[in-house]
């Protein structure tokens, strides 16, 4: 276990800077165009992250295949995902978009009970109550067509979350998380701001949109965002009892309704109040659920978690089945009665769902929230 000094660091750096992502999109699509800006942000981070990585030594070459796997996620996970939502918030509540966003967790354990995966009852409970709160916060439908057209746009960037993080992480990406990462916010960049460009937002740039309020927004939102909070998250998943790190998939949308309501002073209706301590409530109990005790992840977990840090949500390890499965969980258990610590560690790791996230990032769930946006 880490100092605690530097966990509490870490871990409220990714509540609240993931939290404020929402906020920070809020401001920026004020004046910029939603989706040129995202793209321009996520390359603005990739550049950044690059060049870290290049100073530290990192070789960022990688196979092609890893390559066209990271980039393929990208755009779909970010460019889907954080893309949606910033166009989202252009039409809708900043906590709104959070409250939406929350849910992707929720998504993702109903992509697994599709799939077949053995998912607990309670667990498949709590995700069913949460889709109840969701529609309580999607269905009413807001002021007008416009908010109409923006919980539309916001349910489907957390489906693309949702399902990038269940589905990515069979795709061949390169070992390390932030290489991964790097080639995933260049890739979604270049293809929002391509697609920014072919629907016309660059006919409509000007130097007066560059107000200080949404271009010192963007920059957060590059730097903060997509490379201090994955910094620290990345951080957290290989020093961190995994129990504890994936407290951010439901504190994050509360920070984002707190900030909300304290900095542009959004105000909920009560359904759409109650919907959200529904669905904050289900997330709360399938973590719990899904993340088992206290256990700090096992080397090379951070790779299959940080992959999409920003997106949140859990996913269970997968082995073998039939005899093969009963004679390795009789494998683990011995291991859990005798052996060395870190032997006994990595067998109870094994017994229990790891938490992807978030990151993809990056800047993601963040947008990641998320899943951080």
């Amino acid at each position: 276990m880490a100092p605690r000094p530097r966990f509490l660091l870490a871990l409220w750096t990714v509540y609240v800077v993931w939290g404020s992502t929402y906020l920070a999109i809020k401001v920026s699509v004020r004046t910029l165009p939603p989706l040129t800006s995202a793209g321009g942000r996520f390359l603005l981070a990739a550049v950044l992250l690059a060049a870290l990585l290049a100073l530290r030594g990192k070789s960022l070459r990688v196979a092609r295949r890893e390559l066209g796997a990271a980039s393929f996620l990208g755009v779909w996970l970010l460019g889907i995902g954080v893309g949606g939502t910033t166009l989202a918030e252009t039409r809708i509540d900043s906590s709104i978009a959070a409250m939406i966003a929350g849910s992707v967790p929720l998504q993702v354990i109903l992509w697994r009970t599709v799939s077949r995966e053995r998912v607990a009852a309670a667990t498949r409970v709590s995700v069913a109550v949460g889709l109840a709160g969701l529609a309580l916060v999607v269905l009413p439908g807001g002021d007008g067509a416009g908010s109409t057209v923006g919980l539309g746009l916001m349910l489907a960037a957390s489906i693309g979350w949702s399902s990038a993080s269940y589905f990515g992480r069979r795709l061949p990406t390169p070992r390390d998380p932030f290489v991964t990462t790097a080639y995933e916010m260049g890739a979604a960049g270049l293809a929002l701001v391509a697609v920014g460009l072919v629907v016309g937002e660059g006919a409509d740039m000007s130097v007066a949109m560059l107000e200080p309020g949404p271009v010192l927004a963007w920059l957060y939102l590059g730097v903060f965002g997509s490379l201090v909070a994955l910094s620290a998250y990345v951080w957290l998943l290989a020093n961190a009892p995994i129990s504890k790190v994936v407290t951010h998939q439901y504190v994050n949308p509360l920070v984002a309704i707190a900030l909300g309501a304290l900095f542009l002073e959004e105000a909920l209706p009560p359904t759409t109040l109650a919907g959200a301590a529904v669905i904050i409530g289900s997330v709360f109990v399938a973590v719990r659920a899904e993340s088992g005790g206290g256990t700090t992840a096992p080397p090379g977990a951070s790779r299959r978690v940080a992959r999409v840090a920003q997106a949140g949500g859990t996913v269970p390890e997968h082995g073998p089945t039939g005899g093969a499965a009963r004679a390795a969980r009789g494998r683990r258990s011995r291991a859990l009665r005798g052996g060395s610590g870190r032997r006994r560690r990595l067998a109870a790791v094994e017994l229990r769902p790891l938490v992807r996230e978030e990151l993809q990032q990056v800047g993601a769930r963040e947008d990641r929230g998320r899943p951080a946006a």
